[in-house]
């Protein structure tokens, strides 16, 4: 039964509490709503999205509710002030990260988007940020490799002519060169058959990570072994991913040079022989740093390409936007100039653009799951030790009590009388609190940068024949557009 004090929510059933929940994107998967939440240019009701769902659902239960997956109680923050009085207000008791079994199997609860709160995830995230700003994080010396890197972009672009293609993999591998050439200290080319394989093998493995079959596993932890189907697939994923970052830092091991460090993964292994000798219970080792280093590769590299792709498409839909745009960046920057983050401050309308794409598509639409440590209440409601936590970032993003008409894509909402940019504190794209996105300062740079890039030199349209494109995403950890394909034409 549902114990008294938490928030409401549907009465679970034995041994697998709430699973249909789970379903609920598969089972209204072409169904049209009864009483939907607000569409518009925005959204499509089909097919229908766990983000969605989940926000739908607060209409019923209100804007924090619960359900139980397994014995597990899960509680859902629909709207900014509980998200922030929980990761901000009350942030030493929702910084934890869940110990579901699919999770603990995949990350070894290592790393610094899963690992657990406390001193041994302050160290190395402190470390990781610490390194990741010396080789430019935030900072004007990382510029030229960005703008370096879209020239290999615009050449994939311009090969094919006038003809459609679909984006995902010249972005994907633009954006994966760069957190790669921070990391193993170099890029790889477009045709590098291992990369391209690495690459499909996270696309793949976030598309796997909200598999129905998979959540199983959280219920019954020995489904994960099973030798078929999609327990099979990401395992084998997982081995070939920790493969290749395996062999990454043996190579590193082997050419360190303790006086010159290329890239995070020498800065790492320097630092772990210093704590050999000063720290015999260190946390520093080279196992720990493969999942760091997994963890930056997989999401340095998902949620921004995500992000250009959604530019992209929105860009291709709304053309008008698109070419306030391409005056902005011909007035401020001109055709010849290569773009900077110097120019920024004078491109109000093409930030607010970009802003405007994050806050509609919400790449993490209901982040990376929270963890109480301890029991608490908030609003009202006891929040148990142990609760999982999701907070639902799409629904805060399309808040009609924050945004007016939330459903329309419309940079303006983000410029004042001026043509200003209005910053908002309601606007959280990489979420808030202790477990605020590490790659936050890249992730602007990258995709400031890299959009700027695009739009300089080219113009974007859907073929005539396409689709309307679905916008509502595809779910995995991320929110990806659907497959789509674009003509690009050149300025």
């Amino acid at each position: 039964c549902r114990p008294p004090g938490i928030p409401p929510g549907p009465t679970p059933w034995p041994v697998v509490g709430n699973f249909g929940f789970v379903l609920l994107p598969a089972f209204l998967r072409g169904r049209s709503w009864k009483d939907p939440p607000t569409r518009g240019a925005g959204t499509d009701p089909s097919p229908a999205s766990s983000q969605v769902i989940l926000t739908y659902l607060a209409k019923v239960y209100g804007n924090i509710y619960s359900f139980f997956l397994g014995h597990y109680l899960v509680v859902v923050l629909n709207d900014f002030h509980s998200v922030r009085e929980a990761l901000v207000q009350q942030a030493e008791v929702f910084s934890d990260r869940p110990r579901l079994p699919l999770v603990s199997f995949i990350t070894k609860e290592k790393g610094v988007v899963f690992a657990h709160y406390g001193p041994v995830w302050r160290k190395q995230r402190k470390f990781s940020h610490s390194t990741l700003r010396h080789f430019g994080l935030g900072k004007l010396s990382l510029e030229p490799k960005i703008i370096k890197e879209f020239k290999y972009v615009k050449e994939e672009m311009q090969k094919h002519g006038e003809n459609p293609f679909n984006p995902f993999p010249i972005i994907s591998n633009a954006v994966s060169n760069i957190i790669c050439s921070m990391c193993f200290g170099q890029r790889f080319d477009y045709t590098n058959s291992e990369f391209k394989k690495m690459l499909n093998f996270m696309s793949r493995a976030l598309e796997l990570s909200l598999n129905t079959q998979l959540q199983l596993v959280n219920i019954c932890s020995w489904l994960y072994y099973l030798p078929f189907g999609p327990f099979k697939e990401l395992r084998q994923i997982e081995n070939s991913i920790i493969s290749f970052l395996r062999k990454m830092i043996k190579d590193h091991q082997k050419s360190l040079d303790a006086e010159n460090p290329q890239d995070f993964i020498d800065m790492y292994l320097l630092h772990v022989e210093e704590e050999r000798k000063n720290n015999s219970n260190s946390s520093f080792d080279e196992d720990y740093l493969l999942y760091i280093i997994g963890d930056l590769f997989i999401a340095g590299t998902d949620t921004t390409t995500n992000s250009l792709l959604w530019c992209l498409l929105y860009m291709s839909l709304y053309p008008d936007i698109q070419a306030k745009v391409h005056e902005e960046i011909e007035r401020v920057i001109g055709a010849d100039r290569a773009p900077s983050l110097t120019y920024k401050a004078q491109m109000p309308y093409t930030e607010a653009t970009i802003m405007e794409v994050q806050r509609l598509t919400m790449v993490v639409p209901l982040g990376i799951p929270h963890m109480t440590s301890a029991k608490t209440v908030l609003q009202g409601y006891t929040i148990p030790k142990g609760t999982l936590v999701l907070t639902n970032l799409w629904a805060v993003h399309r808040d009609p009590a924050i945004w007016e008409k939330p459903e329309d894509f419309n940079p303006n909402r983000f410029l004042d009388d001026q043509g200003q940019l209005i910053k908002k504190e309601t606007f959280i794209p990489f979420g808030i609190g202790k477990r605020v996105c590490m790659g936050e300062q890249l992730a602007k740079m990258e995709l400031f940068l890299m959009f700027v890039s695009l739009m300089q030199s080219f113009t974007f349209a859907l073929p005539k024949d396409a689709k309307k494109p679905i916008l509502t995403g595809r779910y995995g950890l991320t929110l990806a557009p659907y497959p789509f394909n674009i003509i690009i034409s050149k300025r």
